[in-house]
């Protein structure tokens, strides 16, 4: 609580000093300015001003991600306090979502994601087919903390909402083209208009590719590219004036070339440990290439589609009722170079079939002081994976170079029911209380088959490791979970521009099965994960509504957390020791710390903002029992810097005629931050050690970019410049570990300087 206690203090300190600037921009004469706009959001589920909603959430308009030249989610990374949003590892087609330290960074089909992603109110249970090109959409809210209570399954670290633009009455279009460098080319075009005086349609598309910036220096194969094509289609019916119906349908097709790493230490053949492929000490700086294993076809295909019906009956003047039906469809073909050399130590291919369907059914009442939600919700999905790991280099010369490839089949069938109910009093003018509760039921079945093919067979103490040509199927028991989350929040308008709020919230992620098992041993199931929140939180706007600050500060208890950890088991008595790639509720998580957000315009056509996180995320627990006392809680949590921000700025020219030139800039700043759960060495014997892996850390750096765009008289047309990452920074995004497999660990790298120009038409 001390530190929670400090974390406020600092809060508190930062949002004085932002105060008194203020205070003394209002002192000097200014010209007349335009105040910000108010925002409207809907992340209690009913629509509410976002300066009244006592939670911790950060929205952007469409128009507001336009003018930033955001083309896809990970543009996020920076504009959201604590927030970490990147491309997954060796995928093109996934997203790494960490909110406060929370999140689920392997796409592979056992694992849920710990950030909801939902899309017009559908939530998507995999973190792959979540990399989406922004398209048409009217706003993206950034809900963090847990938010079980209203939202569907596995909302543990908050979760993203991306709202769609709906077709009206007025026609609309738009239509946009970029180029920039690698061979970037994006065509984005959207039309929406009535057909009839109740029923309007709407059609938007886009193609984005660019060219890849890691290249392999010996045969100039590119990869880490883009080649994306998306559509969607929507009709907006309003049969009545208290009915109103949605259908929506989409498609998208990514065929992207391999996302590919850099190995940072020596690889080494299974069991011998004897180097296969030697890496400095001392990595130099990244320079963006990368060898890659003959053969592996550069491919990361990925396409889906699906349809969604949301209907909305006024059934009185203070109820109504919603029902939301969806179905999604998803396959992808990736294949992985883990090991990032030209050796095939750990190839692989992985392809997922995955379907869902999902019904909610949800009641809003509103009449005098009370405002109620409450639900069902039904999600039904079913995954199938074949996976082929191509290991010819892994065993080496000690075993004569034998060929090895291990083969994976399994399928995942969940379910989840849940009913949720949300009350909210205004029990006097300025006091509103809000309690909320939702339980959840789920269930998994998995089946697993793998098969190893190798003209070698292993053998340790007469016990065979990879035994030739075997296979071994495993089939646990269903998998069966459940929860009961609370939330309980209190908000006093302090006066009509300053809201005080707490909230206390629980969250859920549920178990699941290990997928990377190697044996049917390590096939274990693992228990869900829970959190309690503590949050508080002041919302300030002022000097004529040209000043806004939300500060928020929040303390929460994970418990199970659920850790995929590499290592590699000694025989007893002695002998080679074998790869362990298990999944661990390891034990428990502490998370404190504070967020700031605020824009300020202090004159006319002038903006600033700024947004400020600060994070403590320590182990609580984490048994092991190949550490020291069976404990790595020392180690650092994945993902979790202790410092975010960003400041920006942008100022707009008035030209003569009525069009405008509007100068843009923005630093993001990221303090040093482990990349993976294995960040310290574990030895070839098997001994985890405090050692901390380099290799799988980034220190703290800065980004800039900047943006000059020309706006016509009319509102029209614009033209604009974008460069991101101006000084041309080498960082890492993320971190592959598998050290029991050749002493893997790969890192993963952001995109170098880049440059964009943009034509954009409205109508």
């Amino acid at each position: 609580m001390n530190r929670l206690v400090k974390s406020a203090l600092l809060a508190g300190a930062a949002w004085g000093a932002l105060s008194t600037m203020a205070v003394a921009q209002d002192a000097a004469p200014q010209e007349e300015a335009a105040g910000l706009d108010d925002v409207i959001v809907t992340a209690r589920r009913t629509s509410e001003s976002l300066q009244r909603t006592p939670l911790a959430v950060t929205a952007f308009s469409g128009e507001t991600l336009e003018q930033r030249g955001a083309m896809q989610t990970t543009d996020l990374q920076g504009a959201v306090p604590n927030l970490n949003i990147v491309q997954g590892r060796g995928s093109s087609n996934s997203t790494n979502i960490y909110i406060r330290g929370v999140g689920q960074p392997d796409a592979l089909q056992t694992f849920d994601p710990a950030v909801g992603v939902y899309v017009d109110d559908v939530y998507y249970s995999r973190i792959r087919g979540t990399q989406f090109d922004l398209l048409d959409l009217e706003r993206i809210e950034i809900l963090r903390g847990p938010q079980g209570t209203l939202y569907g399954k596995n909302t543990i670290g908050g979760a993203m909402k991306l709202v769609s633009r709906r077709p009206g009455q007025e026609f609309r279009a738009r239509g946009s083209v970029a180029y920039g460098d690698y061979d970037l080319m994006e065509f984005q075009g959207a039309v929406s208009g009535p057909i009839t005086d109740s029923l309007a349609f709407g059609l938007s598309a886009i193609h984005s590719e660019r060219g890849g910036y890691v290249t392999d220096p010996a045969t100039g194969a590119e990869y880490n590219d883009k080649n994306s094509t998306a559509f969607r289609a929507a009709l907006a019916w309003d049969p009545t004036s208290n009915i109103s119906v949605d259908l929506s349908a989409d498609y998208s097709n990514d065929d992207a070339g391999m996302n590919v790493g850099q190995a940072t230490n020596s690889l080494t053949y299974l069991g011998a440990y004897a180097v296969a492929y030697p890496v400095p000490a001392v990595l130099p700086e990244y320079n963006f290439q990368t060898r890659t294993t003959p053969g592996l076809p550069n491919e990361t295909r990925l396409e889906s589609w699906g349809t969604a019906l949301r209907v909305n009956w006024q059934l009185s003047d203070s109820l109504s009722l919603k029902s939301i039906t969806s179905y999604r469809e998803l396959s992808t073909d990736d294949y992985i170079d883990f090991d990032a050399t030209e050796l095939e130590i750990a190839d692989a291919l992985v392809a997922v079939d995955q379907n869902q369907a999902s019904q909610e059914l949800q009641l809003t009442y509103e009449s005098g002081p009370f405002t109620a939600v409450g639900g069902l919700y039904y999600l039904k999905e079913e995954v199938s994976s074949h996976q082929e790991s191509y290991n010819d280099a892994l065993l080496g010369p000690l075993y004569g170079n034998p060929t090895f490839l291990r083969l994976i089949d399994d399928s995942l069938e969940t379910t989840s029911k849940a009913a949720y109910a949300n009350l909210t009093w205004q029990a006097t003018d300025a006091l509103r209380l809000s309690a909320g509760v939702r339980y959840t039921d789920e269930t998994k079945d998995y089946a697993r088959t793998t098969s190893v093919i190798s003209s070698y067979s292993l053998v340790v103490g007469g016990v065979p490791i990879f035994p030739l040509n075997t296979t071994y199927a495993f089939s646990p028991p269903e998998g069966s979970y459940d929860d009961t989350s609370v939330m309980l929040s209190a908000d006093y308008q302090l006066s009509p521009d300053v809201m005080a709020y707490a909230r206390f919230s629980q969250g859920f992620k549920s178990g699941g099965f290990n997928g990377r098992a190697n044996s049917a041993t390590e096939a274990t199931e693992y228990q869900p994960e829970t959190a309690d929140s503590y949050e508080v939180g002041v919302k300030v706007q002022g000097w004529d509504n040209r000043f806004r600050m939300n500060v928020a500060a929040f303390s929460m208890t994970y418990d199970n957390f659920q850790a995929r950890v590499s290592g590699v088991e000694t025989p007893p008595g002695g002998g080679v020791p074998t790869p362990v790639l298990s999944v661990l509720n390891a034990g428990g998580l502490d998370l404190m710390g504070f967020e700031i957000e605020t824009t300020l315009n202090p004159i006319h056509n002038l903006t600033l903002d700024a947004q400020i996180g600060r994070l403590d995320a320590k182990y609580s627990e984490f048994a092991d029992a190949r550490f020291p006392a069976g404990s790595r809680a020392f180690q650092d949590p994945a993902f979790s810097p202790e410092w975010t921000a960003r400041y920006g700025a942008q100022y707009v020219f008035d030209l003569d005629g009525g069009s405008n030139i509007t100068f843009g800039g923005a630093a993001r700043f990221r303090s040093r931050m482990a990349l993976a759960v294995d960040n310290t060495l574990i030895t070839p014997a098997g001994v985890g050690t405090a050692t901390e892996l380099p290799g799988m850390y980034q220190d703290s750096y800065w980004l800039y970019d900047a943006r000059v765009v020309w706006n016509d008289a009319s509102g029209r047309f614009s033209i604009g410049a974008y460069g991101q990452n101006l000084s041309d920074e080498v960082y890492k995004t993320d971190a592959q570990e598998f050290s029991s497999i050749g002493s893997i660990r790969t890192a993963y790298y952001g995109a170098p300087q880049t440059w964009m120009v943009k034509l954009t038409a409205r109508y």
